[in-house]
């Protein structure tokens, strides 16, 4: 029977993530991030990285304070720009970090699909579009498709609300978003949680993420962010 390791502080919990690994992050803008997992990060020092994310960082917290400290290789995301993505704007100018540019459906189910253990699938979002280029395309009932491959982690940082002490996961609203395909879709999964429970102090019936899939948990504090993520 799995049961994760629960971690007394966000520094233990991302001890070991090496260099040139890519990392999978939730949140969807601020919400459902894993800021103090992030942080750790950051302190840890692992460099030459390749983040998966729905965005590329919000104002100078979170994602986009990690792109600051200049060890990220590349940024793997569907929004890569917005009202206060100016770190990356910064970087991606200065051709400090490649980017590539992922439909969101796409994202998320590349990302399905390497928890999965599905070799590739075909989606019709790209086709006649630069992101396209160089991919195989096959006619499937008549419409286009483009041949897609599955976006695997060697780790994820994601963010629930809940867990219980063997690691299963209960999220909040929106801050759920990426977080169940992510947890599936990495070598080692660690989730920040605002709340560990003793097993048993979940309703099955609500857990999302079952423990087979973290590895290790750590409680924080929940953060709260305003307007262009200050706090």
């Amino acid at each position: 029977m799995s049961r994760a390791k629960i971690c007394d502080t966000a520094d233990k919990a991302v001890a070991g993530i090496e260099d040139d690994s890519t990392v999978l992050i939730g949140g969807f803008g601020l919400a459902g991030m894993p800021f103090d997992l992030i942080d750790a990060l950051i302190c840890q020092g692992a460099k030459d990285l390749t983040i998966v994310s729905n965005n590329a960082g919000n104002g100078q917290v979170g994602l986009a304070a990690l792109l600051k400290t200049g060890r990220v290789r590349k940024v793997i995301c569907s929004f890569p720009r917005q009202s206060d993505s100016y770190v990356f704007d910064e970087l991606y100018r200065s051709g400090s970090i490649e980017v590539e540019v992922v439909p969101q459906g796409t994202l998320a189910e590349r990302i399905r699909a390497a928890g999965a253990g599905i070799g590739a699938f075909f989606c019709p979002t790209t086709v006649g579009t630069p992101l396209a280029k160089g991919k195989e395309t096959r006619a499937i009932d008549g419409r286009d498709h483009v041949l897609e491959y599955p976006l695997k982690g060697d780790v994820a940082l994601i963010s629930a609300h809940r867990a219980d002490e063997m690691g299963n996961l209960v999220y909040r609203k929106t801050a759920r978003n990426f977080g169940p395909v992510m947890a599936t879709a990495a070598t080692t999964t660690i989730v920040q949680v605002a709340e560990v429970v003793p097993t048993g102090g979940l309703d099955p019936e609500a857990v999302v993420t079952p423990s087979i899939y973290i590895d290790r948990v750590v409680q924080v504090e929940a953060r709260h962010y305003l307007v262009q993520g200050a706090r």
